[in-house]
């Protein structure tokens, strides 16, 4: 018996320190884990400023607007030509590389009468029928094909977009082209907490971004051409107007619907406002008259106006106290002296106009 008492006391003393020994792994291991997770944050913190300062070192551009009243699709005769019509600007804004197109009333404010006539869009607000659907055909015909039938249902509205000519922009890329930028659509598809979104754009696979965005989001994504995988494509997320600052191509442009001529002037979404406007009218200055190279800007505005021009715009508008609409205006240009038409349609004016300015305007170079 007295033998076995130390065995048994040696025994104890074993699993004490096994015990003691285990602890200490585990503190250990702990301590790692808790090191390794900090250490990440750390890098996905300094990851993150770095994107950040790299987005506001980016320069800005300067920018063309045209504003364009949505009444000219009620002087067309038929569904198919107004779709056409729209199709026309929009190929005109495109071919004039054109940032933003103003959509606005020039009809007043809505009478009792014409209440019912009036529609109400969940993207687009409550306006009168031509205005909606030009606006809606206008940023149908932006979109990239592949990227349609997530954003654009089927709808009235649309039902004669086969009659439109595809505007063939820059960024309405096919699968097998190559481009270092992309619009796509932010899918549902499941990913681990916090390790980003996959994003469609237009390829065989999809591109993991870096950041937790909303599923059907539209985002434009800069992805590096060189990958190490090229069925698990990385990408990051920039503004839209990166690929034209950084790289100078064209990506298409914004639509606004407004309800009068004043929030076309005073609602400008760039900062500091549009610095140099220009109004379109057979009453104004002869084009000829005005020097080459001489119109200055960060941000232009070139407004048109509709069958009867801007002057019917001006005296409907109830935020406005001026007959003479030249004082609205930085300029106010004939840009087609001599016609031989009695009228000129305003889809014929937007084409005139922005080819008559390319050789007047002159884009301000934006320093900070």
């Amino acid at each position: 018996m007295s033998a076995a008492k130390p065995e048994l006391k040696n025994w104890k003393e074993y699993n004490r320190k096994r015990k003691e020994l285990r602890k200490q792994w585990r503190e250990e291991k702990l301590m790692k884990k808790m090191k390794k997770q900090e250490l990440e944050k750390e890098s996905k913190d300094e990851s993150q400023e770095h994107v950040e300062g790299t987005r506001c070192e980016r320069k800005d551009i300067c920018t063309v607007s045209i504003a364009v009243p949505g009444s000219i699709l009620d002087n067309a005769q038929s569904p198919e030509l107004r779709t056409y019509l729209a199709g026309q600007i929009a190929r005109a804004a495109c071919i004039y590389r054109v940032d933003e197109i103003i959509v606005f009333d020039d009809k007043g404010d809505v009478t009792e009468s014409e209440r019912k006539k009036i529609r109400k869009d969940d993207a687009l607000g409550e306006a009168r029928l031509g205005c909606l659907q030009l606006a809606r055909i206008l940023q149908y015909l932006e979109c990239p094909q592949y990227l349609r039938k997530y954003f654009f249902p089927i709808h009235k509205d649309l039902q004669y977009a086969g009659v439109l000519n595809p505007l063939d922009a820059p960024h309405h890329l096919r699968q097998m082209d190559e481009s270092l930028y992309r619009e796509g659509i932010v899918t549902n598809k499941p990913i681990k907490v916090g390790k980003g979104s996959q994003v469609n754009v237009g390829l065989l696979n999809e591109v993991h971004v870096d950041k937790v965005l909303m599923p059907g989001l539209r985002v434009t994504v800069k992805i590096p051409m060189e990958q190490p995988n090229s069925k698990k494509l990385k990408g990051i997320i920039v503004p839209p107007n990166v690929p034209r600052a950084e790289a100078g191509i064209y990506w298409g442009y914004t639509v606004k619907l407004v309800k009068h001529l004043t929030e076309v002037l005073t609602n400008c979404q760039y900062k500091g406002g549009y610095d140099l406007t220009i109004g379109t009218s057979d009453k104004g200055t002869l084009i000829d008259e005005i020097e080459a190279k001489s119109l200055e800007y960060r941000h232009c505005l070139i407004v048109f106006g509709g069958v009867t021009g801007l002057e019917a715009a001006v005296d409907v508008d109830p935020n406005l106290d001026v007959d003479d609409p030249s004082l609205l205006f930085h300029k106010y240009v004939n840009t087609c002296p001599q016609q031989g038409s009695r009228t000129i349609r305003t889809e014929e004016a937007i084409l005139l106009t922005l080819a008559e300015l390319r050789t007047k305007l002159v884009p301000k170079e934006i320093t900070f």
